[in-house]
């Protein structure tokens, strides 16, 4: 059978498995694993290796990244450092554009916290916004919600992203540099949206989660809530600047400390020491513990995603699939579109945007040089296609959409209406401007 059509098959097994049977993720992916191993004619040993060395290769370079940067969100969260951020700019920028500053608010919040829990935590502050200000409830719910979730399908260290640049092999500190720069007019698309809905569409029933999480009073700093989350992106970036070929920072010592700290693990941890300074000393250790575990606990299921993704990647590039893909393409200009087209089929049909992130850059992998996306500029813009897709559209089997829902007090068609086309024309925007990017630089 020709291994297109396999291929196919297998994502079709993951999709319905996910939603339809409800299948966890990682069982899923495992299974899709081994299936795509026996589809293409390996044995059993060979299978089980493979996935093992799959799984433990992708995991060696991400998985500890995608813990620390938990915890760092969760001492956020928990400290009220998520208020500061938006009691902050909204103060810049007035009650007339609070729900601009809810937009900035979500881009921001969800670079180390997940977009769901950042709704949650934020939506008692948008609420006391609608009412404060007479605008209506819809638009601040979709400036936040989409705000939220630029964050989460582009700029690392969301475990998505993050996991898309480990696969194809993307320099990081590029993939967050490209990945702010197309956030930030893809947040506004939304907000422009939001505007745009909210004269027509209006929330019509009390919220069902009556009890959102009350935001926790804190009295640090903007800047000193904003550094946990800013220092590793720029040591990161630093990082990228040291490696370039021309070596701007030359080739002593200087280069060496950033090449050093600059790596997520080390720029993560920095991160961390910082949020720790947001727990006041009237919160017991214990509790701060428990943050963690928490913490640590909702990376772990992120974690072992992510490791399946790896696995059956593994499995992939293990065929000719490079050149079948060749054969079959030999001609057209597909670049950046297709990995775009195939992580919006995946979140679309499945729901959930780390897995479409993660399975779509499995499957591209091995397809990078045939499809002439092996310069580490095509690879950075890859990776943000795929978050592009993964974000094209969050729709009723989208646990995010739910939570947009539920938390505004919006029922299901108004949510469509609104939150889902935001998502539409926010992804359709970013490949766009990605490929406008490809095009010119």
């Amino acid at each position: 059978m020709n291994l297109l059509l396999i291929i196919l098959a297998v994502l079709v097994f993951i999709v319905v498995a996910i939603a339809k049977f409800k299948i966890h993720p990682f069982i899923t992916l495992i299974l899709a694993a081994i299936m795509m191993g026996f589809f293409m004619g390996l044995d059993g040993t060979t299978i089980l290796n493979t996935i093992s060395e799959g799984f433990g290769n992708t995991l060696s370079s991400i998985g500890i990244i995608i813990g620390l940067g938990a915890v760092i969100g969760t001492f956020l969260e928990k400290s009220g450092g998520t208020s500061i951020i938006a009691k902050y700019i909204l103060k810049l920028i007035g009650d007339k554009k609070s729900p601009l500053a809810m937009n900035l608010t979500g881009i921001l919040v969800s670079i180390p916290v997940f977009c769901d829990s950042g709704f949650i935590i934020l939506s008692s502050l948008n609420k006391a916004l609608s009412k404060k200000t007479g605008i209506s409830m819809v638009v601040f719910v979709v400036a936040l919600s989409t705000g939220l979730y630029v964050s989460h399908v582009f700029i690392p260290p969301t475990p998505g992203p993050l996991a898309a640049a480990a696969a194809l092999e993307a320099d990081l500190g590029l993939v967050i540099l490209l990945g702010i720069a197309i956030a930030l007019p893809t947040a506004f698309v939304g907000y422009l949206w939001a505007v745009k809905s909210g004269k027509k569409l209006t929330v019509t029933e009390e919220t069902t989660f009556t009890k959102s999480e009350e935001i926790p009073e804190s009295k640090s700093s903007f800047l000193a809530v904003l550094l946990p989350i800013l220092i590793p992106i720029v040591l990161i970036a630093l990082r990228s600047i040291a490696q370039y070929p021309s070596h701007p920072f030359g080739e002593g010592t200087l280069a060496t400390i950033f090449s050093f700290i600059g790596h997520p693990l080390p720029a993560l941890f920095i991160g961390i020491l910082f949020a720790v300074q947001l727990v006041t000393k009237n919160t017991p250790v214990k509790e701060r513990l428990t943050w963690i575990s928490s913490s640590l606990k909702e990376a772990g299921v992120i974690i072992l995603i992510t490791g399946a993704g790896g696995a059956f990647g593994s499995i992939l590039r293990s065929g000719n699939l490079g050149e079948i893909i060749e054969a079959n393409f030999s001609g057209i200009e597909v670049g950046i579109f297709l990995p775009f087209l195939l992580a919006a089929i995946l979140k679309t049909a499945q729901g959930s945007s780390t897995v479409s992130i993660i399975t779509t850059a499995t499957i591209i992998a091995p397809m990078m040089g045939t499809l002439g996306l092996d310069s580490e500029l095509s690879r950075a813009l890859s990776v943000l296609a795929i978050g592009a897709g993964a974000m094209t559209v969050s729709h009723i089997n989208d646990s995010y959409f739910w939570v947009v829902s539920q938390f505004s007090g919006m029922d299901t068609k108004t949510t469509l209406k609104s939150h889902s086309l935001a998502t539409l024309f926010q992804g359709i925007t970013a490949i766009v401007l990605l490929s406008v990017i490809q095009i010119f630089v």
